[in-house]
């Protein structure tokens, strides 16, 4: 069988404002109504030989990987929770170590990125069926991509020695080229853009780790060791897992092994890198303008826009990304668009909360997103799922006025239950416990109005919850 495994670790800053750190580009939904997450699972139907996916992800997105894999019906083997991101050398180290743990040392590893889009999922079946032989025979295996232009923001493999079928022997990795020598590159046809994807046995991964890069499994062995399930997640142990070296796969073993390969995939791949990838894969009208949402356009050419609550438009421009959202605007000229990181980055120096989450905050139980702000309030619009709750809390600082809109809420103040429908509302002192419940098979909504000294979302003692997020502190 192959083992599929999904590294959601990322974070797309370079297409910011809709990716964040609370919420990064996997998880966007920016093609088909569905996110790049969900369209990497799906694309793993059409391999016949396939196992439930291992997700190796930041565990501040679990139960969005959760419920993403939940909505598409796609069941997974583990979801195994990183402490920090140390990069793809130590979570490829964890996903082998799982499998070998699970009694599984010939398991045919299939690493993918959850945030890439294929067009052409019967070639990338085909690609992956060669890679399988290769890996059985012993290699380690990377998928590389014909390149179509000279691309100067991805690496590049060189391979020239024919294996078997679209296999190739790997000669060297070579770094993001200046834009003269990646035309040379493309005029030679001897370089591939290097795809981030990968295929080999969990023993044969782990014997080439532990020969270059030791301290990798070493560190990733104890974190396994000293892990703990929680629900449906399996949590590395955080100090054993802090202490791996960080480094990528290609440069802890890729570019040091005897075992590299390659097979070409010609498939309508995309790393979805920058926002002008996004553009290039968007339907376009005759001037070349793509995009999402409200917006029009007048003698404007080649434009992406992306826009979520308001009508924007442009006039007699080109070649620009806008892109639109509650609380960020950014207008960027295509070919900055690598650069979109240097704006996070500055941006982060700044201390601007724009870069970490939306204005719409999504948890285990549903959504919340916040409408309105003073010096001492805060009002915010509350979705909680059908038959969803909310943990048993107080705030130490806050008191809160809740508001049904729409459905019927179980709520729990001090002592007492009380079940409210629509148009009615409770007052909630600070210091006392209460929680809230959705009784029916419709989303709850509530307009929650928050008045206090500090309105922080630190502000929480949690006493019962049945996601496991409960305060050692009360």
């Amino acid at each position: 069988m192959i083992f599929p495994v999904l590294l959601s670790g990322g974070s797309g800053t370079r297409l910011w404002p809709l990716s964040r750190a609370g919420f990064p580009k996997q998880f966007l939904d920016l093609f088909q109504g569905q996110s790049l997450f969900q369209m990497t699972l799906l694309r793993l139907k059409g391999l016949s030989s396939a196992s439930k996916p291992i997700v190796i992800c930041n565990e501040a997105h679990r139960f969005i990987i959760s419920e993403q894999a939940s909505d598409i019906k796609v069941a997974l083997s583990s979801i195994m929770l990183e402490p920090s991101p140390r990069n793809t050398a130590p979570a490829i180290a964890i996903a082998a170590l799982e499998l070998m743990r699970q009694g599984k040392p010939d398991a045919v590893m299939l690493v993918l990125p959850s945030d890439h889009v294929i067009t052409n999922e019967k070639a990338f079946v085909g690609a992956c069926e060669e890679a399988k032989t290769l890996a059985e025979r012993g290699y380690l295996v990377t998928f590389g991509i014909k390149p179509l232009r000279p691309e100067t923001g991805f690496g590049y493999i060189k391979a020239t020695k024919k294996l078997s079928g679209n296999g190739l022997e790997i000669d060297e990795f070579v770094e993001k080229p200046n834009s003269e020598t990646a035309k040379t590159y493309l005029s030679s046809g001897h370089y591939f853009w290097n795809s981030g994807m990968f295929m080999f046995k969990a023993s044969q991964i782990l014997n080439e780790l532990s020969t270059y890069h030791p301290k990798i499994v070493e560190a990733c062995e104890k974190a396994i060791a000293g892990g703990i399930p929680d629900l449906d997640f399996f949590r590395l142990d955080e100090k054993a897992f802090n202490l791996s070296p960080l480094d990528s796969i290609d440069y802890a073993v890729m570019e040091k092994t005897s075992l590299a390969a390659m097979v070409m995939l010609e498939a309508g791949w995309s790393d979805v890198g920058a926002w002008p990838s996004v553009w290039e894969l968007q339907e376009k009208d005759q001037n070349g303008n793509a995009g999402h949402g409200d917006f029009m356009t007048r003698d404007a050419h080649n434009n992406y826009i992306h826009s979520e609550k308001r009508l924007v438009s442009l006039l007699g421009v080109e070649d620009l990304m806008v892109i639109e959202t509650p609380d960020a605007v950014m207008v960027a000229h295509k070919d900055r668009a690598q650069d979109v990181k240097q704006l996070v980055d500055a941006l982060k120096e700044a201390e601007r909360g724009e870069t970490e989450v939306h204005k719409k905050i999504f948890r285990p139980w549903g959504s919340f997103d916040e409408i309105d702000r003073g010096e001492h309030f805060q009002v915010k619009r509350i979705v909680v799922k059908p038959h969803e709750k909310l943990s048993l809390q107080l705030h130490h600082k806050r008191a809160e006025h809740w508001v049904v809109v729409a459905g019927k809420a179980k709520v729990h103040i001090g002592d007492e239950v009380k079940i409210l429908s629509e148009n009615e509302s409770i007052y909630i002192p600070k210091e006392t416990k209460h929680s809230l419940e959705n009784l029916g098979d419709v989303n709850l909504e509530i307009v929650e109005i928050q008045t206090g000294s500090y309105l922080g979302e630190d502000d929480i003692v949690r006493f019962e919850d049945r996601y496991g997020r409960v305060s050692l502190k009360k």
